[in-house]
């Protein structure tokens, strides 16, 4: 016998986040009751996570459903709502929820229009697809939007998937999602030119020379902030700073350019922020944006006068 208040859901998407957060509502026992999927791997990881739920078509999926699960690309996502709108495929009363990051309720107003309640569920974690997210949902955030009657709702169904909500507003949606894409995306390519260099010179296995030291870093910087911050940047070692940038200009002359763009914007932001808290002295702030090239030396052009 079902619990009181257990809704019929429809994935819209059988992407890596789409499939986890079905399965997640499914182990809340709420019933799944479709899944679009097109692509041979969509499918397949529908059928992984999603076991004996019907493939259906998208508007199969909103006419049956009593809450609607929009895990589609942020640029697919208005064009889909507002389809489906023309169609005249929304509810009233049905709950119509998107995974985008970078929205909020905004974007989902056919579906105000419509008399359905609009919801931005976005989970603040990268997903691989595959079972073992649903164990990281447990230690995740969603960032959630909605008007505030119907915030409850929102609250209660990231609550449901082991997950804890934090309320953003619809104006800071833009800026909540570039937070953790820096942080989360920007961190990958870190990783990837740091291991290009280290292959470069020989080490075998970067990852082994990586992880232990980028877990510390990052368990640092979680819990002290920007006063776990090391190196020579916030030391004000010029000498060793200018190594590195002419080494990265020597090394990128015969590759993609990449690294010493990364390195040397990277580095300047380190320094201004140290500068900015008091652990850099003005002379010594001067000293390593001269090491590292200064303005309109690495590429990048000159302000320009008044």
């Amino acid at each position: 016998m079902a619990k009181p208040g257990r809704l019929g859901v429809g994935i819209i998407g059988a992407g890596k986040v789409g499939a986890v957060l079905g399965a997640a509502l499914r182990g809340a026992e709420h019933a799944v009751i479709g899944v679009s999927a097109v692509s041979d791997a969509s499918r397949e990881r529908a059928e992984t996570l999603l076991p004996g739920v019907p493939i259906l078509d998208v508007q199969d999926i909103v006419e049956r459903a009593e809450l609607v699960l929009l895990a589609v690309p942020d640029d697919a996502l208005g064009p889909l709502v507002d389809g489906l709108a023309k169609l005249g495929a929304w509810q009233p009363g049905q709950i119509v929820a998107h995974t985008s990051g970078r929205f909020g309720v905004g974007i989902l107003h056919p579906v105000r229009a419509a008399g359905a309640v609009p919801l931005a569920l976005h989970p603040a974690m990268t997903f691989t697809g595959m079972s073992l997210d649903l164990t990281r949902l447990l230690d995740c955030t969603f960032g959630v939007t909605a008007d505030a009657a119907m915030l409850p709702i929102a609250q209660a169904l990231v609550v449901e998937m082991g997950a804890e909500p934090v309320a953003i507003a619809e104006a800071d949606r833009v800026l909540y999602h570039a937070a953790l894409a820096h942080g989360s995306n920007h961190l990958v390519t870190l990783v990837a030119q740091a291991s290009q260099l280290l292959r470069e010179v020989g080490v075998e296995a970067p990852d082994r020379m990586l992880g232990p030291l980028l877990r510390a870093t990052l368990e640092n910087a979680l819990a002290s902030g920007e006063s776990a911050l090391t190196g020579p940047v916030a030391r004000g070692d010029t000498g060793t700073v200018a190594a590195h940038a002419g080494a990265l200009r020597e090394y990128d002359a015969g590759s993609a350019g990449d690294i010493l763009e990364a390195y040397l914007a990277m580095a300047r932001a380190t320094a201004r922020r140290a500068g900015s808290r008091g652990l850099l002295k003005p002379e010594q702030l001067h000293g390593i944006e001269q090491a590292l090239g200064g303005p309109g030396q690495d590429g990048t052009p000159a302000p320009e006068g008044p």
